[in-house]
């Protein structure tokens, strides 16, 4: 289980850095830009993805291309989901985004759709809509009229990521680890593109501190995958058991996090949302 602490901890880190980066006035899309570079030469690193361009030429390319657009836009909408709702409504969003994926999986991809995970899902939407906060509320930043919309983004988009990313996992004649690396190098090349625009379009200020916490952010996030990957590895027979820690110890650690170290205004609504979160999840990983 170190692995799938190690992978906890990461993940929350990811959340950590985001939140800090609006802190000290860092530009937050260009540390995301910057993190997809670190992603690449993290997989070709660790992971030695074994590739060729005849593997390439049966790859799901449409998939691919959806992935590379939709990674780096997603995490645009992670970190402005942080900074106006927070880091434990983010985390719930993000980690409860796996429903949307089950439910594919029982529609899309032909699997029995269970009671006890329907149950949890159900529980699991009662969660969000508990957690996130509806109303129009205050944060740090003010009257805050987006106190849901970016959670609302965060979870549907991270729920497309997940059904993506099966779909392109189907594809057995490209193995998994070189649709990463290609998924990556789309991202890296959507990303500087925005980046482009960015500077010399509209005359935004390149940042250098944004390249050193991008590579930081990078690591984290890589580093969240390749633990997560290995816990399963390590524990091939209990995958329901990695499932849970990971997802129920990010959720618990990023509610520590923001409440005691952020600060962050948490309702008593929004409390039981968090609780009824990390029980959809067990829900679903033991039924």
């Amino acid at each position: 289980m170190v692995y799938v602490l190690f992978s906890v901890l990461c993940s929350v880190s990811v959340s950590v850095i985001l939140k800090l980066a609006r802190r000290y006035a860092v530009d937050v899309p260009q540390i995301i830009v910057w993190n997809y570079p670190v992603a690449v030469f993290c997989t070709w690193l660790f992971l030695q993805p074994d590739w060729s361009f005849a593997t390439i030429s049966v790859a799901p390319v449409v998939s691919y291309g959806a992935l590379a657009l939709l990674l780096p836009g997603v995490f645009f909408a992670l970190g402005a989901s942080i900074r106006y709702a927070g880091i434990v409504r983010t985390e719930v969003a993000q980690r409860l985004s796996l429903f949307i994926a089950l439910l594919a999986a029982f529609w899309l991809f032909g699997e029995t759709a269970h009671t006890g995970k329907l149950v949890g899902i159900v529980v699991g939407i009662v969660g969000i809509l508990c957690s996130i906060g509806w109303h129009k509320g205050k944060n740090q930043h003010g009257l805050n009229h987006r106190m849901w919309l970016f959670p609302v983004l965060v979870f549907f988009g991270y729920g497309i990521i997940d059904i993506l990313f099966k779909q392109v996992a189907q594809h057995t004649e490209v193995p998994y680890t070189a649709s990463m690396l290609f998924v990556f190098c789309g991202a890296t090349v959507a990303g500087f593109a925005y980046l482009g625009y960015q500077v010399f379009i509209s005359r935004k200020r390149f940042s250098m501190h944004a390249v050193f916490w991008g590579i930081a952010l990078g690591g984290f996030n890589f580093a969240n995958i390749l633990f997560y990957m290995k816990a399963h590895r390590v524990l091939p027979e209990n995958p329901s058991t990695v499932f849970t820690g990971m997802n129920v110890g990010v959720i618990a650690l990023g509610a520590l996090v923001g409440i005691f170290v952020f600060n962050e205004k948490v309702s008593f609504v929004n409390k039981i949302g968090v609780i009824l979160a990390i029980v959809s999840v067990l829900i679903i990983a033991y039924s």
